[in-house]
């Protein structure tokens, strides 16, 4: 069995995936096989593994596929992985050299459950740093952490003793994944080194708005439901009130916003007022949104008139 499985799909990211590769193989941690799961590209990014393949016969698992989506991608990999950590890279992404090493010792040192670092947004014209806060406990855990799959060690045997997937065929697929993942930690570590160079495209899936961006309903919908099947719902009910209107008043909103089509865009604005308000009738009470930070003042200011115009600005911004 290896230390690590590091999964990364692969969807016509030619331009990118040479650095992706190249960052991975010169890890300082030698006992790590990288799975890569070809989706379908139609660009040369087929030649471009198979290099590497050749190359490193004995790093890297290569599988091909046809086009299914991120989350199908990773599920795929997920099925050959072996290693006692399982981890998560976009192939459009690439890492420091010492990043792997680093959060493996880190998590046999503190038995972790998974492993967290910071990382770099890294646009054409500049870098901005995302260095999160620490957290401990389920409930904090939900209410603080970063949800993306790719600045995490994450131990295999959980993935595979709950059967966690990510949603097949919607965006939003780390929210779904995360949060469903959250119940099984005991024990969750940091690095507090910015490992990871997060590469914005201009025509990447998170940049592309359109109607499917209502699918946050759904994958915040699916993770309220999975812990009410697991029982532990009024438990983490405040938590989950808050993630549900914080994503919909924040970062979805945002997306929302930036849909093309007037018609569309007008119909997904007032669901998300709408779900917020029938689902949480009585949201404004939540106990987090006592902390008084700026996004939490900037949630609660939000009513009906208030958040028209919050819609009107981001449009045009």
């Amino acid at each position: 069995m290896n230390k690590l499985s590091l999964i990364i799909p692969v969807y016509n990211v030619e331009k990118y995936l040479e650095r992706c590769l190249e960052s991975v193989i010169n890890q300082t941690f030698k006992d790590i096989e990288i799975i890569i799961v070809n989706d379908g590209s139609t660009d040369n990014s087929k030649s471009i593994i198979e290099k590497y393949v050749k190359q490193y016969p004995e790093k890297i698992k290569y599988y091909e596929k046809e086009n299914g989506g991120l989350s199908s991608a990773r599920n795929y990999g997920l099925k050959y992985a072996t290693g006692e950590y399982i981890a998560f890279l976009d192939s459009d992404d690439y890492v420091e050299p010492t990043m792997y090493e680093e959060m493996y010792n880190t998590a046999k040192k503190e038995n972790s459950d998974m492993v967290e670092c910071d990382f770099m947004w890294e646009y054409p014209d500049k870098i901005v740093h995302d260095i999160g806060s620490f957290y401990e406990g389920k409930k904090e855990t939900i209410e603080k952490a970063r949800v993306v799959a790719w600045n995490k060690l994450i131990k295999r045997e959980i993935i595979e003793r709950e059967k966690l997937e990510f949603p097949f065929g919607l965006r939003y697929e780390d929210v779904e994944f995360f949060y469903k993942l959250v119940p099984y930690l005991n024990n969750i570590s940091f690095v507090k080194k910015e490992f990871i160079h997060y590469v914005q495209r201009n025509n990447s899936i998170a940049n592309t708005q359109n109607i499917r961006t209502k699918e946050i309903f759904v994958v915040l919908d699916n993770v309220i439901e999975y812990y009410k099947k697991l029982g532990i719902y009024e438990e983490y009910k405040e938590e989950l009130e808050y993630i549900y209107v914080r994503y919909l008043l924040c970062s979805s909103l945002k997306r929302m916003c930036k849909i093309g089509d007037k018609k569309e865009r007008k119909q997904a604005l007032k669901e998300t007022w709408n779900n917020i308000n029938t689902k949480f009738p009585n949201w404004r009470k939540n106990k987090i949104l006592k902390n008084k930070s700026l996004k939490n003042k900037y949630i609660k200011s939000n009513n009906i008139i208030t958040y028209k115009i919050y819609c009107w600005v981001l449009h045009i911004i």
